[in-house]
C-alpha cells in the first residue's frame, strides 16, 4: 500500500474511532432525537442556516464513512427543518456522502483488483458500461442490500462518479421524501392523540408501501428497458418451448403438457441427454459391474472360495447399452407425444425473446414462437489446456462408452465425483489406475475425513492416487504415452495406455445466438439467471447443468419445476428456487451421501453446530453383509435437534441418507426419527442409532439420578442393602 492510501487508512481510523469513543452510535438513535427535539429546535430557529449546514456535513460524514445512524439522520432532518430544507439537506449531503465513499472504495481497492482480476473485473465493467445506471437505480429504489454496501461496490466498478452520482440522487429522492415525511410527523408529536393523527399514520403508511412501490416501479422499468427494441408477436405457436431434451428439459415439458400448456421440445441429438446416455444410466450400470467382479474377487469374505475374474470387457459394455436401451423409452420421444408435447429433431438458435429458429436434421428450418422459452441444453465435460493433451485422443463421461478394449492403464485426470466414480470401477475390472488431482484430497467438497477414507480404499484396491499433482504435458516417447506431472517443484513421469479426463464441465451455449438477447455467460460457463430461474428476459429461463450451480440431474429436475411454472403462470405469481434441501451421492465405494451444511462448511460460516457420530461398524446388517465400515455425521445447532446437515459414508449410503433430506425438507429433528419404528435389521435403523447417539448425548442427567433415587427408594431399604452387598463383594 503505497504511503497516499496508508494515510488515508489511517485518517478514516482514526474518525471511526473519535465516532465510538464520543459514543456517536447512542447519540444518533431516536430516543436521544425526541429527547432533545425541543431545545435543538429552538437553537435551529435562530441559527437556520448555520443548522443546516453543520447538519448536512455531519450527515456526509456518516455515510461517507458508513457509520451507523443515516436513517434516524433523515428522520432528524424533517423533524428539525421540515419538508422543504430537509428533503433538499438530506438528499445533497447523501448524495454527497456516496460519492465520497465510491471515491474512496475506488481508491484503496480497485487497482488491486484489477492486478488480480483482471479478466473478471473487465467483463463487470462491460456489464456495467451497458446496464450498470439501471441496476444502481433498482438497487437504491428497493434496497436489496444496505446502501454503504452498494456505494463500496460500485466505487470497485467502471462506472463515471457523474453517472453514479446523478443516478443515485435521482433515485434516493422518494425514499427520501417519505422518511423526511415520516420525521416531520415526528417532530410534531406533543400528546399521545397526536400518535393517531390521519398525517402520522399516511407517514408511516408510506414507510411500510414505499418498498412495495419501488418494487412494482422497478418491474415495470425494467421490463420496459430489457424488450425496448424488440417487437413482441401479437400471437404465438406454442405457451412454452424448451430447448434440450436432458432431465431438465424432460421435466419442464412434461408439466407444461400436465397443465394442457402447447408445448415443443427440441433436441439436436438424443433424448434423455447425458443423464441417459453418457451418464448416470450408463455409469452406475458399469459401477454395478464393477462391484460384481469385487465381490467375486473378495468371495471369501462371505466364506466361500474367492475367484479369479476373468470378464470380457466387450460384454461387459454390451451390457452398459443394454442398461441404457431398457430405460430410453421413459425418455423417448414416442412416450412425450402421448403426453402432448411436440418433440422435434433439431438445433433451436434465438431470434427473439419469444422466437427460436429451428434448423431441422432433414436441413428444413423454420422459425416458431412461444410465450416462454426455456434454455435447457445442459453440459459437457471440460477439456483443460494442457499441452499435448488433444494428441492423446483422451477419454471423456462422454466418449468413454465407445470403448470395447479394456485399458491396461489409465490414468485419471481429476479427484472430483466423477473421476472418482470411475477411477474405482475401472481398477475394480482389473486396470492398473492412477488417479491424478491436483488439490489436497480427493472429493474437495467432502470433509477431509470422508475424503481421507475414500482415498484409503482407492489404495487398498490398487489404485495409486497422487495428491497434489498438477498434469504439465502430454507426450510419446518411443511409441509409448506419457504423462509429466508438477509435484513440489518435481516433475513426475507417468506412462499410461488410455487417459479420462474429468476436471469439470462446461456448460452448452454455443450456437444458441445469446448474444443476440445481451446474455453473456459467466466465467465457468454457465448463464445467469434470476432466482426465479428467468434469463435476463422475464420469460426467458435457464434450468439445469446450463444454469448451474448443481450439476446433478435431480437438481435439474428441481429447477426445471421453477423454470417450467414461472414461464407459464409468471404474469400472476412466481417462485423462487429453493436449494435449502439438495442432497448427492457419490458412488464409489464407500459411497459417499450428503446434504446440508458439512463440518467445513459450517466453520467456514461462522455457523455454530455440534457433531454426533455414528459408526457403522456398530449397525447389524452391516457386520451380516460383511460392509461394517463406514459412519454417519449429523450436525445440529448446540442443544437442539434440527438437523443442518448429514453425511453418511459407507454401503448404501445414499438410501440411508434419504431419511435425512425427508427430515431437513419437513423440518421434522433427530427425535422424530428416533420414535419411527424402523425394521429389523436394514440399513435404514443406521438412520435411528445416529438419531440415539444425539439422544444419549442430551440424556437429563439431573432427572436421571432423581430416577434412580426414586427406584431406589420403591425398593426399600432391603434393596438397597443388598445393592451395597453385591458392589462391595465385587470389589473384593
Amino acid at each position: 500500500m503505497n504511503r497516499s492510501k496508508l494515510l488515508l487508512v489511517l485518517v478514516i481510523a482514526a474518525i471511526v474511532a473519535l465516532f465510538i469513543g464520543l459514543d456517536g452510535d447512542k447519540l444518533l438513535t431516536l430516543e436521544n432525537l425526541q429527547a432533545n427535539q425541543a431545545a435543538v429546535a429552538q437553537w435551529i430557529g435562530r441559527n437556520l442556516l448555520a443548522a443546516v449546514l453543520g447538519y448536512a456535513s455531519i450527515y456526509v460524514l456518516v455515510t461517507a464513512l458508513s457509520l451507523p445512524g443515516a436513517t434516524i439522520m433523515t428522520l432528524a432532518g424533517g423533524a428539525f427543518f421540515g419538508n422543504l430544507y430537509g428533503l433538499a439537506a438530506v438528499s445533497i449531503a447523501s448524495t454527497v456522502g456516496a460519492s465520497l465513499a465510491f471515491l474512496v472504495a475506488r481508491f484503496l481497492l480497485r487497482d488491486t483488483l484489477q492486478q488480480r482480476y483482471k479478466d473478471t473485473i473487465a467483463k463487470i465493467d462491460r456489464g456495467i458500461e451497458k446496464d450498470g445506471a439501471f441496476y444502481l437505480a433498482t438497487l437504491r429504489l428497493v434496497p436489496v442490500f444496505p446502501f454503504f454496501l452498494i456505494n463500496l461496490a460500485m466505487g470497485l466498478t467502471g462506472m463515471k462518479l457523474c453517472t453514479y452520482a446523478l443516478i443515485s440522487w435521482i433515485t434516493m429522492l422518494p425514499g427520501t421524501f417519505v422518511y423526511v415525511n415520516a420525521g416531520t410527523q415526528l417532530g410534531q408529536i406533543q400528546s399521545t392523540g397526536d400518535i393517531v393523527s390521519a398525517d402520522l399514520l399516511v407517514s408511516f403508511a408510506l414507510l411500510g408501501l414505499f418498498p412495495l412501490i419501488a418494487k412494482f416501479v422497478v418491474g415495470f422499468l425494467r421490463r420496459r428497458k430489457v424488450y425496448a427494441g424488440w417487437k413482441k408477436p401479437t400471437h404465438f405457436d406454442y405457451n412454452l418451448l424448451v430447448i434440450g431434451g436432458g432431465s431438465a428439459g424432460l421435466v419442464s415439458a412434461y408439466i407444461a403438457a400436465a397443465v394442457k400448456a402447447k408445448v415443443a421440445l427440441i433436441e439436436k441429438d438424443k433424448m434423455g441427454g447425458d443423464c441417459l446416455n453418457t451418464g448416470c444410466v450408463p455409469s452406475k450400470a458399469l459401477i454395478r459391474s464393477a462391484r460384481a467382479a469385487d465381490t467375486l474377487r473378495h468371495a471369501n469374505r462371505y466364506g466361500l472360495e474367492a475367484v479369479p475374474v476373468k470378464g470380457s470387457f466387450r460384454n461387459i459394455m454390451n451390457r452398459v447399452k443394454d442398461v441404457i436401451a431398457q430405460v430410453e423409452p421413459h425418455d423417448s420421444p414416442e412416450r412425450y407425444r402421448k403426453l402432448g408435447v411436440d418433440c422435434i429433431s433439431g438445433e433451436a438458435s434465438f431470434v427473439s425473446p419469444w422466437e427460436l429458429e429451428v434448423t431441422h436434421t432433414d436441413g428444413r428450418t423454420e422459425r416458431l414462437t412461444a410465450r416462454s422459452i426455456v434454455v435447457a441444453t445442459g453440459g459437457k465435460p471440460a477439456m483443460p489446456p494442457i499441452p499435448g493433451l488433444k494428441d492423446m485422443n483422451p477419454l471423456t463421461s462422454e466418449n468413454l462408452w465407445e470403448l470395447q478394449d479394456q485399458p491396461e492403464r489409465l490414468l485419471v485426470l481429476g479427484g472430483g465425483p466423477i473421476g472418482c466414480e470411475l477411477a474405482h470401477a475401472f481398477a475394480r475390472l482389473g486396470s492398473q489406475v492412477v488417479q491424478v488431482e491436483r488439490g489436497e484430497r480427493l472429493l474437495p467438497r467432502e470433509d477431509a475425513d470422508v475424503a481421507d477414507m475414500v482415498r484409503k480404499q482407492f489404495e487398498e484396491d490398487g489404485i495409486r492416487v497422487l495428491l497434489g499433482h498438477a498434469a504439465a504435458e502430454f507426450r510419446i516417447e518411443e511409441s509409448e504415452k506419457v504423462a509429466y506431472c508438477e509435484h513440489e517443484g518435481e516433475r513426475v513421469r507417468i506412462p499410461f495406455d488410455e487417459v479420462l479426463v474429468a476436471v469439470g464441465r462446461a456448460a452448452n451455449t454455443s450456437g444458441l445466438h445469446l448474444e443476440r438477447l445481451g446474455i453473456e455467460t459467466l466465467p465457468n460457463g454457465t448463464v445467469p439467471v434470476e432466482e426465479d430461474m428467468s434469463l435476463r428476459y422475464p420469460n426467458v429461463f435457464a434450468c439445469g447443468d446450463v444454469a448451474g450451480p448443481y450439476q446433478f440431474t435431480h437438481a435439474a429436475a428441481h429447477q426445471a419445476w421453477y423454470a417450467a411454472v414461472n414461464g407459464l403462470f409468471g404474469q400472476f405469481k412466481r417462485f423462487k428456487v429453493d436449494y435449502r434441501v439438495m442432497p448427492w451421492v457419490t458412488f464409489t465405494s464407500p459411497e459417499v451421501a450428503r446434504v446440508g451444511l458439512s463440518e467445513a462448511e459450517a466453520k467456514e460460516k461462522g455457523i455454530a453446530y455440534e457433531l454426533t457420530r455414528y459408526r457403522l461398524d456398530d449397525l447389524d446388517r452391516a457386520i451380516a453383509e460383511s460392509e461394517a465400515q463406514g459412519f454417519i455425521k449429523v450436525l445440529t445447532p448446540p442443544g437442539k435437534d434440527r438437523i443442518l446437515g448429514a453425511v453418511v459414508v459407507g454401503a448404501h449410503a445414499g438410501e440411508i441418507l434419504a431419511e435425512f433430506t425427508l427430515a431437513m425438507k419437513h423440518g421434522l429433528g433427530l427425535n422424530k426419527i428416533l420414535g419411527t419404528i424402523h425394521p429389523y435389521p436394514t440399513w435404514n435403523e443406521a438412520a435411528k442409532y445416529a438419531a440415539g447417539e444425539w439422544k444419549r448425548a442430551h440424556a437429563p442427567a439431573g432427572v436421571l439420578r432423581l430416577l434412580e433415587k426414586l427406584h431406589g427408594w420403591r425398593r426399600g431399604k432391603s434393596g438397597q442393602a443388598n445393592r451395597k452387598q453385591m458392589s462391595a463383594g465385587k470389589g473384593v
